[in-house]
């Protein structure tokens, strides 16, 4: 069932609870719905009270002004959520910007934030050497709206031609032309460098190898820059959240109690 918070401006976020246990927060990237979590978020809330919401632009969630969409309003957005979940303190897991949402909810909300785990995402795609720059034919799929550009991506082509209803909840979007380059425009204007020092939770960064549209070098420096972080690198694409069983697994004993571990 869908419930709404009502953000710092007034705006209506709609969210959605799954499951019991200890709070998860799940920020999803870029323009996605919270349904795009699929199941990776069935499979955590066998565990967790998982808490998915759609970013204000997106699905049953108001616009505001695109203009002014940023990723560290976003983090007050999900803010909001926890506030109208009642939840005080919840772990947090980012994919892609919805990692760099969760890097600015970690920094400047620390109290929030029990575990953190940042998938396939940057502190900034603003600057740094070669092995840092995305390749701008890949900037030009994943802007073309053509699935068929943009699939190869995200996942491996046998894992999507199996799970056909996975895949379609990811792509699938309700929103504007305004929010969608709103969305992107926050994205990529993203830079959380200096506030990474400031986080506190124990911290789980996981990349794929094989992921064209953040390419690896930046989930080491996320590493590296963060107090309490470990990284595991996988063979995997941008999507590997959803197409590498490995990811939940590798989430669910990150956040577990040791003695509840598989």
């Amino acid at each position: 069932m869908t419930a709404f918070a009502t953000a710092d401006d007034g705006e209506r976020i709609a969210f959605e609870e799954h499951g019991s246990g200890v709070p998860l927060l799940l920020i999803a990237g870029q323009a996605t719905g919270m349904h795009g979590w699929g199941p990776f978020a069935d499979a955590l809330a066998r565990d967790f009270r998982v808490i998915v919401f759609d970013h204000r632009g997106i699905g049953a969630s108001g616009e505001g002004d695109a203009a002014r969409y940023s990723t560290r309003a976003f983090a007050a957005d999900a803010v909001a959520v926890l506030d109208a979940a009642g939840v005080a303190a919840a772990h947090v897991v980012g994919h892609s910007m919805g990692g760099r949402v969760a890097q600015w909810l970690a920094a400047d909300d620390p109290g929030r934030v029990r575990r953190l785990v940042l998938i396939a995402t940057t502190a900034t795609d603003r600057a740094g050497g070669p092995a840092q720059r995305r390749d701008p034919a890949v900037i030009a799929d994943l802007l073309s709206g053509d699935r068929a550009r943009m699939l190869p991506l995200f996942f491996d082509d046998a894992w999507a031609a199996a799970h056909p209803a996975a895949v379609d909840g990811f792509f699938h979007r309700v929103a504007s032309r305004p929010a969608l380059r709103g969305h992107f425009a926050a994205s990529r204007d993203h830079d959380a460098t200096d506030a990474l020092a400031r986080i506190r939770a124990d911290s789980l960064v996981i990349h794929g190898e094989r992921d064209a549209l953040t390419p690896i070098a930046h989930a080491r420096l996320l590493a590296d820059a963060i107090p309490h972080a470990r990284l595991l690198e996988l063979d995997a694409r941008h999507g590997l959240h959803l197409d590498t069983p490995t990811v939940v697994d590798a989430v669910r004993d990150f956040l577990l109690p040791e003695g509840q571990r598989h």
